[in-house]
């Protein structure tokens, strides 16, 4: 670390994973006074070095959600103040969570469109490696894309699916398709690929890799395909799937019964995230 930090005002550790006042559906008040200058300044380098490569990479829906948001790039966001903007825009609001809450709660509060925002930051030394999600992955990752009408749809058919997954014994089935369409999705655009998931975009290695490295297959999005795949949480993606617009990605999570995948596939185990099937249709790269 070239700087060290001033000390903070609090123990910065007391606002992570910290459940002690959460309610009964995991949220808790945001308390934005409580980050110290620190927090701002990482959130400020976070900001600084993802903005301008969204520009390049990032689906044009997200680069336009995330200038309507017009959130600081100097201060971490206040929900409140984010809220105003986004929930006569969308119907969605985002609420303030300690941390990663039970699959139940999440899906919840997706099926009735509110979006689980962590109110903690990284520390310096975790700029580009975190091993769960913070306010920065989080809102800069994933609220942008609730302006946009059918991928908001998708999230919230998303959260409604969840119970019926729970209960056939699929959660693994619907977590990839989470996993690769909203943390990890890219998308065909006129200008080529362009990235959309909230894991690239919060990501400074993975942003440019996504589109620009010849190593990772990039896959045509097929549901049953991705529902399928296996996936990496500790490197950069093997396989991405590519959906044509979030229209076709809303009427493949919104129209299709996925009962039967997962009476077929459920207890079997997932494809490899390296695999290319003969059915798989490669795509490109291109920017």
């Amino acid at each position: 670390m070239a700087n060290q930090p001033a000390a903070p005002t609090h123990n910065p550790v007391a606002l992570r994973g910290d459940y002690s006042q959460a309610r009964a559906d995991y949220t808790i008040e945001q308390q934005w006074d409580r980050y110290t200058d620190e927090d701002h300044a990482i959130w400020q380098t976070l900001y600084a070095r993802q903005i301008h490569m969204i520009e390049r990479y990032a689906a044009p829906e997200f680069v336009a959600g995330t200038r309507t948001l017009n959130a600081l790039p100097d201060r971490i966001p206040r929900i409140d103040d984010t809220n105003r903007i986004l929930e006569p825009l969308s119907g969605w609001k985002i609420v303030a969570v300690p941390g990663l809450i039970p699959e139940e709660q999440f899906f919840a509060h997706l099926a009735n469109r509110r979006f689980p925002v962590t109110v903690w930051i990284r520390k310096r030394c975790e700029l580009d490696y975190l091993v769960e999600p913070d306010i920065f992955h989080d809102f800069f990752g994933h609220v942008p894309l609730l302006t946009n009408p059918p991928f908001a749809r998708f999230m919230q058919a998303y959260g409604e699916a969840g119970p019926k997954a729970i209960a056939a014994g699929a959660l693994k089935m619907l977590a990839r398709l989470y996993w690769y369409m909203v943390e990890f999705g890219l998308i065909a655009t006129p200008q080529g690929l362009r990235a959309y998931g909230s894991g690239i975009l919060s990501s400074k290695g993975e942003t440019a890799y996504s589109i620009e490295s010849p190593k990772p297959h990039r896959i045509a999005f097929d549901l049953e395909r991705v529902l399928r795949t296996d996936y990496l949480i500790d490197d950069y993606q093997q396989t991405y799937f590519v959906i044509d617009s979030f229209e076709q990605l809303f009427h493949a999570g919104y129209d299709t019964d996925f009962a039967p995948f997962y009476r077929q596939f459920a207890n079997t185990p997932g494809i490899a995230p390296d695999v290319v099937l003969p059915t798989d249709r490669l795509i490109g790269t291109g920017t």
